[in-house]
Protein backbone atom coordinates (compact mmCIF):
# COMPACT_ATOMS: atom_id res chain seq x y z
CA UNK A 1 0.00 0.00 0.00
CA UNK A 2 1.21 3.48 -0.85
CA UNK A 3 2.36 5.25 2.32
CA UNK A 4 0.65 8.45 1.23
CA UNK A 5 -2.69 6.69 0.89
CA UNK A 6 -2.42 4.60 4.05
CA UNK A 7 -3.61 7.34 6.47
CA UNK A 8 -6.66 8.08 4.33
CA UNK A 9 -7.56 4.38 4.15
CA UNK A 10 -7.53 4.05 7.93
CA UNK A 11 -9.30 7.36 8.57
CA UNK A 12 -11.78 6.89 5.72
CA UNK A 13 -14.35 4.67 7.52
CA UNK A 14 -14.50 7.00 10.53
CA UNK A 15 -14.89 10.04 8.28
CA UNK A 16 -17.63 8.25 6.34
CA UNK A 17 -19.54 7.52 9.55
CA UNK A 18 -19.08 11.12 10.70
CA UNK A 19 -20.37 12.45 7.39
CA UNK A 20 -23.33 10.04 7.35
CA UNK A 21 -24.52 10.50 10.92
CA UNK A 22 -23.10 13.96 11.68
CA UNK A 23 -22.78 16.26 8.68
CA UNK A 24 -25.59 14.85 6.51
CA UNK A 25 -28.35 15.24 9.16
CA UNK A 26 -27.29 18.85 9.70
CA UNK A 27 -27.58 19.55 5.98
CA UNK A 28 -30.98 17.86 5.85
CA UNK A 29 -32.19 19.88 8.85
CA UNK A 30 -30.93 23.08 7.19
CA UNK A 31 -32.90 22.26 4.05
CA UNK A 32 -36.06 21.26 5.93
CA UNK A 33 -35.91 24.49 7.96
CA UNK A 34 -36.47 26.40 4.71
CA UNK A 35 -39.71 24.54 3.97
CA UNK A 36 -43.15 24.18 5.53
CA UNK A 37 -42.76 20.42 5.96
CA UNK A 38 -45.24 18.82 8.36
CA UNK A 39 -46.72 15.36 8.83
CA UNK A 40 -48.43 15.46 5.43
CA UNK A 41 -45.14 16.24 3.73
CA UNK A 42 -43.75 12.88 4.81
CA UNK A 43 -46.53 11.09 2.93
CA UNK A 44 -46.59 13.33 -0.14
CA UNK A 45 -43.62 15.48 -1.17
CA UNK A 46 -45.83 17.75 -3.30
CA UNK A 47 -47.30 19.17 -0.08
CA UNK A 48 -43.89 20.59 0.87
CA UNK A 49 -43.26 24.20 -0.16
CA UNK A 50 -40.17 26.36 0.03
CA UNK A 51 -40.76 29.24 2.46
CA UNK A 52 -37.26 30.68 2.76
CA UNK A 53 -36.47 32.17 6.15
CA UNK A 54 -40.11 32.38 7.25
CA UNK A 55 -39.57 29.73 9.92
CA UNK A 56 -36.66 31.67 11.39
CA UNK A 57 -38.70 34.90 11.40
CA UNK A 58 -41.53 33.12 13.16
CA UNK A 59 -39.10 31.52 15.58
CA UNK A 60 -37.53 34.77 16.74
CA UNK A 61 -40.99 36.27 17.22
CA UNK A 62 -42.25 33.30 19.22
CA UNK A 63 -42.41 34.11 22.97
CA UNK A 64 -42.35 30.37 23.76
CA UNK A 65 -38.99 30.03 22.02
CA UNK A 66 -37.53 32.96 23.93
CA UNK A 67 -38.81 31.53 27.20
CA UNK A 68 -37.19 28.19 26.34
CA UNK A 69 -33.97 29.98 25.43
CA UNK A 70 -33.83 31.88 28.71
CA UNK A 71 -34.67 28.69 30.61
CA UNK A 72 -31.72 27.01 28.90
CA UNK A 73 -29.46 29.93 29.81
CA UNK A 74 -30.59 29.57 33.42
CA UNK A 75 -29.93 25.82 33.44
CA UNK A 76 -26.50 26.31 31.89
CA UNK A 77 -25.58 29.14 34.27
CA UNK A 78 -26.54 27.13 37.35
CA UNK A 79 -25.89 23.55 36.25
CA UNK A 80 -22.48 23.75 34.58
CA UNK A 81 -20.61 25.40 37.50
CA UNK A 82 -22.40 23.11 39.97
CA UNK A 83 -21.47 19.94 38.08
CA UNK A 84 -17.84 20.93 37.46
CA UNK A 85 -17.17 22.17 41.00
CA UNK A 86 -18.95 19.25 42.66
CA UNK A 87 -17.14 16.74 40.44
CA UNK A 88 -13.79 18.34 41.23
CA UNK A 89 -14.47 18.39 44.99
CA UNK A 90 -15.54 14.73 45.10
CA UNK A 91 -12.62 13.65 42.87
CA UNK A 92 -10.15 15.42 45.17
CA UNK A 93 -11.71 13.75 48.20
CA UNK A 94 -11.64 10.29 46.65
CA UNK A 95 -8.09 10.76 45.44
CA UNK A 96 -6.87 11.51 48.98
CA UNK A 97 -8.59 8.52 50.49
CA UNK A 98 -7.67 4.86 50.15
CA UNK A 99 -8.98 1.51 51.28
CA UNK A 100 -11.70 -0.77 49.97
CA UNK A 101 -14.49 1.45 51.21
CA UNK A 102 -13.41 4.41 49.09
CA UNK A 103 -12.79 2.17 46.08
CA UNK A 104 -16.39 0.99 46.39
CA UNK A 105 -17.46 4.60 46.85
CA UNK A 106 -15.89 5.49 43.50
CA UNK A 107 -18.10 2.93 41.81
CA UNK A 108 -21.10 4.25 43.76
CA UNK A 109 -20.61 7.77 42.37
CA UNK A 110 -20.48 6.39 38.84
CA UNK A 111 -23.82 4.56 39.12
CA UNK A 112 -26.01 7.57 38.09
CA UNK A 113 -24.01 7.91 34.85
CA UNK A 114 -24.98 4.40 33.72
CA UNK A 115 -28.54 4.35 35.08
CA UNK A 116 -31.43 5.00 32.71
CA UNK A 117 -33.00 8.43 32.90
CA UNK A 118 -36.48 6.93 33.23
CA UNK A 119 -35.46 4.98 36.33
CA UNK A 120 -33.71 8.01 37.80
CA UNK A 121 -36.67 10.30 37.15
CA UNK A 122 -39.09 7.76 38.61
CA UNK A 123 -37.12 7.63 41.87
CA UNK A 124 -36.82 11.43 42.07
CA UNK A 125 -40.51 11.89 41.25
CA UNK A 126 -41.30 9.85 44.37
CA UNK A 127 -38.86 11.93 46.39
CA UNK A 128 -40.52 15.13 45.12
CA UNK A 129 -44.07 13.86 45.62
CA UNK A 130 -46.06 16.44 47.58
CA UNK A 131 -48.19 13.83 49.43
CA UNK A 132 -45.81 11.05 50.45
CA UNK A 133 -42.41 12.16 49.17
CA UNK A 134 -39.35 11.74 51.36
CA UNK A 135 -38.25 15.38 51.02
CA UNK A 136 -41.55 16.79 52.25
CA UNK A 137 -41.63 14.18 55.02
CA UNK A 138 -38.25 15.44 56.25
CA UNK A 139 -39.45 19.05 56.09
CA UNK A 140 -42.63 18.38 58.01
CA UNK A 141 -40.76 16.30 60.59
CA UNK A 142 -38.77 19.40 61.60
CA UNK A 143 -41.82 21.67 61.60
CA UNK A 144 -41.47 23.18 58.11
CA UNK A 145 -44.15 23.43 55.45
CA UNK A 146 -44.10 20.98 52.52
CA UNK A 147 -42.96 22.38 49.19
CA UNK A 148 -44.40 22.04 45.71
CA UNK A 149 -41.17 20.75 44.22
CA UNK A 150 -42.42 20.28 40.65
CA UNK A 151 -45.48 22.56 40.71
CA UNK A 152 -43.99 25.88 41.77
CA UNK A 153 -42.61 27.67 38.67
CA UNK A 154 -39.31 28.76 40.24
CA UNK A 155 -38.75 25.79 42.51
CA UNK A 156 -39.38 23.38 39.63
CA UNK A 157 -36.32 24.76 37.80
CA UNK A 158 -34.04 24.00 40.72
CA UNK A 159 -35.69 20.63 41.33
CA UNK A 160 -35.17 19.51 37.74
CA UNK A 161 -31.67 20.97 37.71
CA UNK A 162 -30.76 19.11 40.90
CA UNK A 163 -31.57 15.77 39.28
CA UNK A 164 -29.42 16.65 36.27
CA UNK A 165 -26.53 17.75 38.51
CA UNK A 166 -26.73 14.51 40.49
CA UNK A 167 -26.78 12.45 37.28
CA UNK A 168 -24.06 14.43 35.52
CA UNK A 169 -21.32 14.30 38.14
CA UNK A 170 -20.53 10.58 37.91
CA UNK A 171 -18.66 10.50 34.61
CA UNK A 172 -16.86 13.76 35.35
CA UNK A 173 -15.66 12.43 38.69
CA UNK A 174 -14.11 9.40 36.97
CA UNK A 175 -12.38 11.61 34.37
CA UNK A 176 -10.97 14.01 36.97
CA UNK A 177 -9.98 11.17 39.28
CA UNK A 178 -8.02 9.54 36.46
CA UNK A 179 -6.29 12.85 35.77
CA UNK A 180 -5.47 13.28 39.47
CA UNK A 181 -3.89 9.87 39.65
CA UNK A 182 -1.74 10.76 36.67
CA UNK A 183 -0.12 13.73 38.43
CA UNK A 184 3.47 12.88 39.43
CA UNK A 185 3.98 12.73 43.19
CA UNK A 186 7.28 14.59 42.81
CA UNK A 187 5.50 17.91 42.34
CA UNK A 188 3.42 17.51 45.48
CA UNK A 189 6.40 16.33 47.52
CA UNK A 190 8.48 19.29 46.33
CA UNK A 191 5.71 21.71 47.30
CA UNK A 192 5.39 20.03 50.68
CA UNK A 193 9.14 20.38 51.30
CA UNK A 194 8.82 24.08 50.45
CA UNK A 195 6.30 24.45 53.26
CA UNK A 196 3.03 24.40 51.29
CA UNK A 197 0.03 23.09 53.22
CA UNK A 198 -2.69 20.84 51.79
CA UNK A 199 -4.80 23.72 50.45
CA UNK A 200 -1.81 25.43 48.84
CA UNK A 201 -0.71 22.18 47.19
CA UNK A 202 -4.21 21.73 45.82
CA UNK A 203 -4.60 25.35 44.70
CA UNK A 204 -1.18 25.95 43.15
CA UNK A 205 -0.05 22.47 42.08
CA UNK A 206 -2.93 20.03 41.61
CA UNK A 207 -5.58 22.22 39.98
CA UNK A 208 -3.20 23.86 37.42
CA UNK A 209 -2.03 20.38 36.38
CA UNK A 210 -5.68 19.42 35.83
CA UNK A 211 -6.06 22.13 33.19
CA UNK A 212 -6.72 19.85 30.22
CA UNK A 213 -9.04 17.52 32.15
CA UNK A 214 -11.01 20.46 33.57
CA UNK A 215 -11.26 22.02 30.12
CA UNK A 216 -12.59 18.76 28.64
CA UNK A 217 -15.08 18.30 31.47
CA UNK A 218 -16.26 21.91 31.19
CA UNK A 219 -16.76 21.76 27.41
CA UNK A 220 -18.63 18.44 27.43
CA UNK A 221 -20.75 19.50 30.41
CA UNK A 222 -21.62 22.81 28.75
CA UNK A 223 -22.64 21.10 25.52
CA UNK A 224 -24.74 18.62 27.46
CA UNK A 225 -26.60 21.34 29.36
CA UNK A 226 -27.21 23.33 26.18
CA UNK A 227 -28.98 20.19 24.93
CA UNK A 228 -30.83 19.77 28.24
CA UNK A 229 -33.82 17.53 27.56
CA UNK A 230 -34.19 14.30 29.54
CA UNK A 231 -34.99 15.55 33.04
CA UNK A 232 -37.60 18.21 32.13
CA UNK A 233 -39.22 15.86 29.61
CA UNK A 234 -39.65 13.01 32.09
CA UNK A 235 -40.29 14.97 35.29
CA UNK A 236 -42.37 18.00 34.27
CA UNK A 237 -43.01 17.81 30.50
CA UNK A 238 -41.73 21.39 30.40
CA UNK A 239 -44.14 22.74 32.99
CA UNK A 240 -45.35 24.39 35.05
CA UNK A 241 -46.22 27.26 32.71
CA UNK A 242 -43.25 26.40 30.48
CA UNK A 243 -40.70 27.32 33.16
CA UNK A 244 -38.71 24.10 32.66
CA UNK A 245 -39.01 23.93 28.88
CA UNK A 246 -35.52 23.93 27.36
CA UNK A 247 -34.74 24.66 23.72
CA UNK A 248 -34.34 20.95 23.02
CA UNK A 249 -37.71 20.20 24.59
CA UNK A 250 -39.26 23.08 22.64
CA UNK A 251 -37.88 21.59 19.42
CA UNK A 252 -39.25 18.17 20.34
CA UNK A 253 -42.71 19.54 21.04
CA UNK A 254 -42.87 21.49 17.79
CA UNK A 255 -41.50 18.63 15.71
CA UNK A 256 -43.04 15.50 17.18
CA UNK A 257 -46.16 16.80 18.93
CA UNK A 258 -47.18 19.62 16.59
CA UNK A 259 -45.67 17.90 13.51
CA UNK A 260 -44.11 21.19 12.35
CA UNK A 261 -40.87 19.70 11.08
CA UNK A 262 -39.72 22.78 9.19
CA UNK A 263 -40.25 25.01 12.21
CA UNK A 264 -38.57 22.50 14.54
CA UNK A 265 -35.62 22.20 12.15
CA UNK A 266 -35.16 25.96 12.27
CA UNK A 267 -34.98 25.77 16.06
CA UNK A 268 -32.48 22.91 15.89
CA UNK A 269 -30.25 24.91 13.53
CA UNK A 270 -30.30 27.88 15.90
CA UNK A 271 -29.34 25.59 18.79
CA UNK A 272 -26.57 24.06 16.68
CA UNK A 273 -25.15 27.50 15.90
CA UNK A 274 -25.24 28.47 19.59
CA UNK A 275 -23.44 25.28 20.66
CA UNK A 276 -20.84 25.64 17.89
CA UNK A 277 -20.20 29.30 18.77
CA UNK A 278 -19.84 28.60 22.49
CA UNK A 279 -17.48 25.68 21.81
CA UNK A 280 -15.32 27.73 19.43
CA UNK A 281 -15.09 30.55 21.98
CA UNK A 282 -13.94 28.10 24.63
CA UNK A 283 -11.35 26.60 22.28
CA UNK A 284 -10.00 30.04 21.43
CA UNK A 285 -9.80 30.99 25.11
CA UNK A 286 -8.01 27.74 25.92
CA UNK A 287 -5.57 28.23 23.03
CA UNK A 288 -4.87 31.79 24.20
CA UNK A 289 -4.13 30.55 27.72
CA UNK A 290 -1.68 27.98 26.34
CA UNK A 291 0.09 30.59 24.21
CA UNK A 292 0.55 32.90 27.20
Amino acid sequence: MNRRLAPYVFVGPAMLLLATFGVFPILVAAFVSLTNMNISGLARWSNVKFVGFANYTKLFRDPDFWQALWNTVFFVGVGVPAVVLLSLAVALLLNRSGGRFFKALRAFYFVPAITGIVAISLVWSYLYNTQFGLLNFLLTSVGLKPLQWLSDPWLAKFSVGLVAVWRGTGLNIIILLAALQGIPRDYLEAASLDGANAWQRTRFVTIPLLGYALFFVTVTTLIGWLQFFDEPFVLTKGGPLGTTTSVSLFIYKEGFQQSQFGYASAGSLVLFVVIAAVTLIQLRMRRRDIEY
